[in-house]
């Protein structure tokens, strides 16, 4: 059980490379796919799985292979049996029992007489408790992301690659999923974003600038790996900054030495009355000498420079973002929003006061209407019934699909729609603040990734006139590298108003500082 990808290249149709010479290889073990987006995560995955063909190089994958892709290709008609791939095996047994002992109906079994007891323990492990014959479309997110899990692991895999698994997961389905992947033993390859997950692994595979490179130990480990590996890179440039500079201080020191050695040359040699040939000669000579001794200083400033590009190159470029956001200030116990006795299809009766500048996650399970809380608040939503008072301080909203910019206009100009009041100078600072500089700042807000769409959207609302006193954020991390999730901190650090947010992701909600916790479950609201 294995996966060994040889000198592989790949390239979109439009020639645009993903990677090039790309050797590597996974044995027996778990092990966590990281890289920024865009770096091919996904594109390796499928190239392992067959989906995509390489422009060079090969595959080999040695035992039965498992794909869960981050997009599922499933239709809302299909059923729990269709999924996991057993529907013509239950509906010959079906006939089976119905008296029709045919041939096609033997040929179609197999040696699949346990199906349906395999199907239903499958289903079990991952808390899936679903009549085979049960329809997609009545099926939350996170139940169909553990219907695929659960039909790769219905084919008894040797090798399993799951792509982005825990997207759309409550708690505690995201337990589960880790319970099953302690228990595989063949090979496992996971992309994730999920720390949680990425900790449990036990090594990480970095895709980079189109290189892979492996540490062992899980994601923490990984971390410590990273930050020894910049520290070195960060000593290695200020070591090769001061050798240049020194270098430098040299070649000049010698040609001024040299200047003032053929002043006094030619001085001496007039004075001394030599016939012209041999102060000519003389001359020469020295010129060489000065030439021969800058050569020798340009050559160690080349040196130099040389090894302060090999240590700039192995500084890693992840950008982070640094923020001052005073406008967002919000003082200790201001009412932002008060809710008394809420109700809508999925729950009654809720209680909710926010004050500022708290931070509260909101957890619960899949469908439970943690989103639906979300949009009363903001007030996109009416409720069914109860009261709603809301502060004077502005409230946003960031839901799960990021569309609250329009996609046919630039980023540029979204900010100018949200905070017209600032200069073209000021807008520039900020955008680059959230690293979009030059010409990137023109592009339109459907050309964005994930990542860079969160950006674009941050900057608007934090700068926005007048700037919000209550951010609402519905799985902000869905979808982001660990990069995009990095930055999404750091400016949550930055802000200093009071923030609701709905996320399964544990590590997040630690590193923003969630003050409390509630659990919408059962259609009421308590203390989690």
């Amino acid at each position: 059980m294995s996966v060994v990808c040889s000198h592989l290249s790949f390239h979109w149709p439009d020639d645009t490379p993903v990677f090039t010479d790309l050797s590597c290889s996974f044995g027996r073990g778990r092990f966590g796919l990281v890289a920024p987006n865009g770096a091919g995560k996904s594109t390796l995955l499928r190239l392992i799985a067959g989906e995509l063909g390489p422009a060079a190089g090969s595959v080999a994958v040695d035992g039965v292979l498992g794909y869960l892709p981050q997009n599922l290709p499933f239709l809302a008609a299909h059923t729990v049996s269709d999924v996991l791939g057993v529907a013509p095996v239950v509906a010959a047994l079906e006939a089976l029992a119905a008296g029709d002992a045919g041939e096609a109906v033997f040929a179609a079994i197999g040696e699949d007489w346990d199906i349906q007891e395999r199907s239903r323990a499958e289903l079990d492990r991952l808390g899936l408790d679903l009549e085979l014959d049960r329809p997609l479309s009545t099926l939350s997110g996170g139940q169909v992301v553990s219907l695929g899990l659960t039909a790769q692991l219905l084919r008894r895999p040797d090798v399993l690659l799951l792509d982005e698994p825990t997207n759309n997961l409550d708690t505690g389905a995201r337990q589960r999923l880790y319970g099953v992947l302690e228990d595989f033993a063949g090979c496992l390859l996971v992309v994730s974003h999920d720390r949680v997950l990425l900790d449990r692994m036990d090594a990480i595979a970095e895709l980079r600038a189109g290189e892979l490179s492996l540490y062992g130990g899980g994601f923490s480990a990984y971390q410590s790996a990273v930050r020894a590996a910049r520290e070195t890179a960060e000593s290695n440039i200020r070591n090769a900054e001061q050798d240049l500079k020194r270098h430098k201080q040299q070649m000049q020191q010698a040609r001024e030495r040299a200047d003032k050695r053929a002043s006094t040359a030619k001085r001496n040699l007039k004075d001394a009355g030599l016939p012209k040939i041999v102060a000519g000669k003389l001359k020469r000579d020295a010129q060489q000498s000065a030439a021969k001794a800058d050569d020798v200083h340009a050559r160690r400033v080349s040196d130099a420079r040389d090894r302060l590009d090999d240590a700039e190159r192995a500084l890693r470029d992840d950008d982070v973002l640094t923020l001052d956001l005073p406008d967002t200030q919000v003082p200790a116990g201001r009412v932002l929003f008060v809710g008394k006795g809420l109700r809508s299809r999925m729950f009654e009766g809720v209680e909710l006061a926010v004050h500022g500048p708290e931070r509260i996650a909101l957890t619960g399970a899949n469908g439970v209407g943690k989103s639906t809380l979300l949009r009363i608040i903001s007030g996109d939503l009416a409720p069914d019934a109860g009261e709603v008072h809301r502060g004077d301080g502005r409230i946003a909203y960031l839901s799960q699909r990021l569309d609250l910019l329009d996609e046919s206009m630039s980023v540029a100009d979204c900010l100018v729609a949200y905070a017209p009041g600032l200069s073209v100078t000021r807008r520039r600072h900020l955008l680059a603040q959230f690293l979009f500089r030059g010409d990137r700042i023109d592009l339109p807000i459907g050309a964005l990734s994930g990542g860079e769409r969160l950006r674009a959207t941050l900057a608007c609302v934090l700068f926005a006139e007048p700037a919000p006193q209550l951010l609402l954020l519905d799985e902000p991390t869905n979808n982001l590298d660990l990069a995009g999730v990095a930055q999404l901190e750091s400016a949550l650090h930055a802000y200093r108003g009071a923030v609701v947010v709905v996320s399964h992701d544990e590590s997040f909600l630690a590193n923003i500082g969630v003050q409390r916790r509630l659990l919408l479950t059962g259609g009421a609201l308590m203390t989690g």
